[in-house]
């Protein structure tokens, strides 16, 4: 069961390293443009921020993976608030995101469905410590 926690680990921190190719992909400096200045460095600073949470998550998830298994109660607490983090974001994707963003376009379903899948397999890795004992 550790492995699998190592193995989230390394995805979130694969998903901070994804959020690089963000603003190129997204035409972030066209898009953030229009923003007013405090509304475009709030922007900037927040995904900064959910990028450090990924990182932070992935590396107690790589080198305290053991100790998210134990049965006591800071563990339990742990394993289970990052499970709550990611239902969260699961029922973003579904909840929040427009489906015009993706239906009928191949790679947008294909990616869209790719991270219900992710969101959905981190919800369970870290379910499983919290509600194993």
């Amino acid at each position: 069961m550790t492995y699998l926690i190592q193995i989230a680990g390394i995805l979130q921190i694969a998903l901070a390293v994804l959020h690089l190719l963000f603003p190129a992909r997204f035409n972030w400096r066209e898009e953030t443009a229009r923003l007013s200045l405090l509304n475009r460095q709030i922007f900037y600073v927040h995904t900064f921020f959910v990028c450090l949470i990924l990182v932070l998550f992935g590396l107690l998830s790589i080198f305290f993976a053991d100790e998210l298994m134990l049965p006591q109660p800071l563990s339990k607490a742990v394993s289970g608030g990052i499970s709550v983090f990611w239902l969260c974001r699961l029922l973003a994707q579904l909840f929040v995101y427009d489906s015009s963003l993706w239906k009928g376009k191949t790679f947008e379903t294909v990616v869209h469905f790719a991270f219900i899948l992710l969101w959905a397999s981190l919800i369970g890795v870290y379910a499983m410590p919290f509600v194993q004992y």
